[in-house]
């Protein structure tokens, strides 16, 4: 075997090692370098960017939408306690696993706060370098006309003989070009381009670009976005909402020992509540009557005439409706339900009157609007008396037990019972006015030990065995409504406006860049006229056509030019990027 003199083991080993990799062992004998670490500035940096990117942004916008989901699936706590409470009661371990997930005060969890805010700051750190961005777009000229018209949209050449245009071979060339070129800066500029003409090495071109309004129209979509959000959370910190009842004949004052519930923003200044305060004149309530169409009690309409007053202001005859709501001094005061009050005077064993004047019925929910009554006196003597029942606008008490066939008030009726006993009102702890707890109280028996049943109609009164006496002095109705005070809710709409303006520039209005170039030859003027667009405009290749015919046909003896078009490449797969076309 014949051996190499110049080739040693070691450089046999070598070269078998690389030769098991590359066919460049002095590539592969050295080692990749690492990549530098990003450090603490750099990381921030990058999280900066993922988290101000429109992907994020969008991904955000999508997940408080999800996230408000279960505020309309779950009662809140800011809307109706009550009901909040019952679904507790009603679901156990589940609904405190829900509870302390904050499902029932969405609009104020830390999950839904925290995706708010990341989308506040997502959308203001995208929406503040485009803006800088676009003012620079706005202010800077046409850009230049690129070398090659052919690979554009709509491309079309057309050769003008000297002979054919002029008539005469002495025509002065450049004064043809320069035509063509004012004439096609003229026909743009009516058509609402920015328009530049550029002197180029053989010839001349005009540069033209609209739609910037498109941008525009997409930056002020997002800006009042962030408005819409700022405003929101404003009116959350600084709004309140409140419910109260009122009875025909009685009137409210708008401050806060008034109000039956109250809810208010952290930042409430109850010294700015508007200062107005109202009378209920009347309730009216139409329904459904036999023979009618439509189910029978089924509600028409609803009605309440007000006497509203405001400092320095006359007073003011409204009526509202349903979805009608009444706008004074900034606050919005909504119809939410209603009821009937009936009068009723009871007086103790002794002879003192221990309850007087129109009482606030509960609707049970029946058609026939069966009404739960309670009376508490705490007052009266020798024991403390709750006076319960129901209240039946068209009553009837048969094996189902006392009922209303009609919500209207066509034949009055009040099915009581008298207990006394401990109320448990002087424990200090805050009881709700429409219930009572009848196992700590006696039942009024009478001779045969069995309670007391009291029906009593209008004008009637009735005395129980102990002394206790019950009567029906009349009947009033009430209505129940909403009081919202919002300062940014104008604010709110306008930024709404603003942002459907806005989302309809940046979808209608086409961005687009046109190109007219004009150069002399020995044979005659070659036109040459081509398009651009930012994104889909199946219109543009026609107006460029319509562009190349208008200027062509305004010179003399062109019916015999020769029309050289181009169809349309695939333009996002040939030609570069709209910004950079130009180059």
């Amino acid at each position: 075997m014949t051996k190499d003199p110049t080739s040693t083991p070691t450089d046999a080993g070598a070269a078998a090692e690389s030769s098991s990799w590359s066919s460049k062992p002095e590539i592969d004998r050295k080692r990749p370098p690492s990549a530098p670490a990003l450090g603490l500035r750099g990381t921030l940096l990058f999280l900066w960017r993922q988290l101000t990117s429109m992907q994020t942004a969008l991904i955000l916008l999508m997940l408080l939408a999800i996230a408000a989901v279960p505020g309309s699936l779950y009662p809140q706590r800011s809307v109706n306690p009550t009901l909040t409470e019952e679904f507790l009661e009603q679901n156990g371990r589940w609904g405190e696993i829900l509870d302390r997930l904050g499902f029932f005060n969405v609009f104020s969890s830390t999950w839904f706060s925290a995706i708010y805010l990341l989308l506040f700051i997502s959308l203001i750190g995208c929406i503040v370098p485009r803006v800088g961005v676009h003012l620079k777009q706005l202010r800077a000229k046409p850009p230049r006309t690129p070398s090659r018209l052919t690979r554009f949209t709509g491309y079309t050449r057309i050769e003008l003989d000297r002979a054919e245009t002029h008539g005469t071979e002495g025509t002065d060339a450049p004064a043809v070009a320069d035509d063509l070129i004012e004439r096609a800066r003229r026909s743009l500029r009516r058509s609402r381009y920015r328009t530049e003409i550029r002197e180029e090495k053989g010839s001349r071109s005009v540069s033209a670009e609209r739609g910037l309004l498109r941008e525009t129209g997409n930056l002020t979509f997002h800006i009042a976005l962030v408005g819409v959000l700022i405003c929101i959370a404003g009116g959350q910190l600084t709004s309140y909402r409140g419910q109260i009842t009122v009875i025909e004949g009685d009137g409210f004052a708008n401050s806060l020992t008034q109000y039956d519930s109250f809810e208010s923003g952290a930042w409430f200044d109850e010294t700015e509540m508007p200062d107005f305060r109202f009378t209920l004149e009347d309730f009216r309530a139409t329904y459904v009557q036999p023979g009618e169409g439509g189910n029978v009690g089924e509600p028409r309409s609803f009605e309440a005439d007000v006497q509203v007053v405001t400092p320095g202001q006359e007073q003011l005859s409204k009526t509202l409706q349903v979805n009608k709501p009444l706008h004074v001094e900034g606050t919005s005061m909504y119809l939410l339900g209603n009821g009937y009050a009936p009068a009723v005077t009871v007086t103790d064993p002794e002879g003192t009157v221990v309850a007087e004047g129109p009482v606030i019925t509960v609707p049970l929910g029946d058609t026939g609007y069966t009404s739960q009554l309670v009376i508490k006196a705490p007052d009266a003597r020798p024991e403390q008396t709750a006076v319960v029942g129901f209240f039946l606008p068209t009553g009837t008490i048969d094996e189902q037990g006392p009922r209303s066939l009609f919500p209207d008030s066509l034949d009055p009726q009040l099915a009581l019972t008298v207990h006394q006993g401990d109320l448990g009102m002087d424990s200090g702890i805050p009881q709700n006015a429409y219930e009572v707890d009848l196992t700590t109280l006696t039942p009024v028996t009478g001779e045969d030990g069995t309670p007391v049943l009291i029906r009593l109609y209008p004008g009637q009164e009735f005395a129980l065995p102990d002394g206790t006496t019950v009567s029906f002095d009349g009947l009033r109705r009430y209505a129940a409504f909403d009081v919202a005070h919002n300062p940014f809710e104008r604010w709110i709409l306008l930024s709404a406006l603003v942002a459907v303006g806005g989302l309809i520039l940046s979808l209608f209005v086409p961005r687009r860049r046109v190109w007219v170039r004009v150069r002399e030859t020995s044979e005659g003027t070659v036109l040459e006229v081509a398009g651009l667009a930012r994104s889909d405009d199946p219109a543009l290749e026609g107006d460029v056509h319509a562009l190349a015919s208008s200027l062509t046909e305004a010179q003399d003896g062109t019916a015999d030019a020769t029309h050289d078009h181009h169809q349309e490449r695939s333009a996002r797969a040939a030609e570069p990027p709209f910004e950079g076309s130009a180059q």
